[in-house]
């Protein structure tokens, strides 16, 4: 979270229910099978429950995931699993409660911890848990959380640093794939790769003889664009067709002011065709105007 804050986007700029899962009714027809529900934070919207649950009738749709700041997580999880709710990411940037309140602005830390045991209960496999490195803040506890992965079906995915507005990124606060790597075969030397999906985000690893594994995003220092097949719209209904460019199509003005669904799907394929091959790398992208992380959802 920005020090600053974030403003909050008016609820009528938000996309409703329907139009949520008009979008995902199209997207599925044309060949998605996943999709995750992200933020912000989507465990604070009333509707999620019910969105899950109408989204598990798509035919095709094989995987609803959620990202989540685990804060409502235990309380919430067992409707959602009823629901149709398949996988699960927690972002958890550290293991100090004191320093936990510092990044996320709130407490919270021990209602986190519970939502990621509930749901290894609820026999979530694995239960992945995303980790922004940043120097001079958390890059000491790569250890801590990769022990982690010792006794629990944790998958605890160490992410590269990435500029955004609002969050003062600079190049010296990025700890690169490689030195993360280092550190962990450092205490590991037996560390041995998984293999992953062609499209997969992460490069992963396991420490024989542990049940979770450890994964690397390597956004900045050995970007994956080339297989990168995701698409992102935003709460208030703006399709990114990349994480890091700031071109934006605002699928929400167009569904209301009654476009055919042949009509949406010329302006996705559109926005689809202009995906680059690849991002601008770190440097230019820390001087492009983008929305904070927490408005884009990740």
């Amino acid at each position: 979270m920005p020090e600053e804050g974030v403003p909050l986007t008016p609820k009528a700029n938000l996309l409703t229910t329907e139009e949520i899962l008009t979008l995902a009714r199209l997207f599925v027809k044309e060949g998605i099978d996943k999709i995750r529900l992200t933020g912000g934070e989507p465990l604070i919207r009333p509707d999620v429950v019910d969105i899950v649950a109408q989204l598990q009738r798509l035919e095709g749709l094989r995987t609803i995931g959620v990202t989540t700041n685990g804060i409502n997580l235990a309380r919430l999880l067992p409707q959602l699993q009823k629901a149709g709710l398949s996988a699960i990411n927690i972002s958890l940037d550290t293991l100090v409660p004191a320093k936990f309140e510092f990044i996320v602005r709130r407490k919270g830390f021990h209602k986190v911890m519970e939502g990621i045991h509930k749901a290894i209960e609820l026999g979530y496999n694995p239960v992945k848990v995303n980790c922004v490195v940043m120097r001079g803040l958390n890059e000491d506890e790569l250890l801590d959380f990769a022990a982690l992965t010792e006794g629990l079906p944790l998958d605890v995915r160490f992410i590269e640093y990435m500029p955004f507005d609002g969050n003062k990124w600079n190049f010296k606060k990025m700890v690169s794939y490689k030195e993360m790597l280092d550190t962990v075969r450092q205490q590991w030397p037996e560390l041995e790769k998984v293999p992953e999906e062609e499209s997969s985000t992460a490069k992963a690893f396991k420490i024989p003889g542990f049940q979770g594994q450890i994964s690397f995003i390597t956004s900045m220092s050995e970007h994956f664009c080339g297989t990168c097949n995701r698409l992102r719209i935003t709460a208030d209904g703006n399709l990114k067709v990349c994480l890091f460019g700031n071109s934006e199509v605002s699928l929400r003005d167009h569904l209301r002011a009654g476009a055919s669904e042949q009509e949406l799907l010329r302006i996705i394929g559109a926005a689809v065709g202009r995906k680059k091959r690849q991002h601008a790398g770190m440097f230019s992208i820390s001087q492009m105007k983008n929305r904070p992380m927490i408005l884009i959802g990740g």
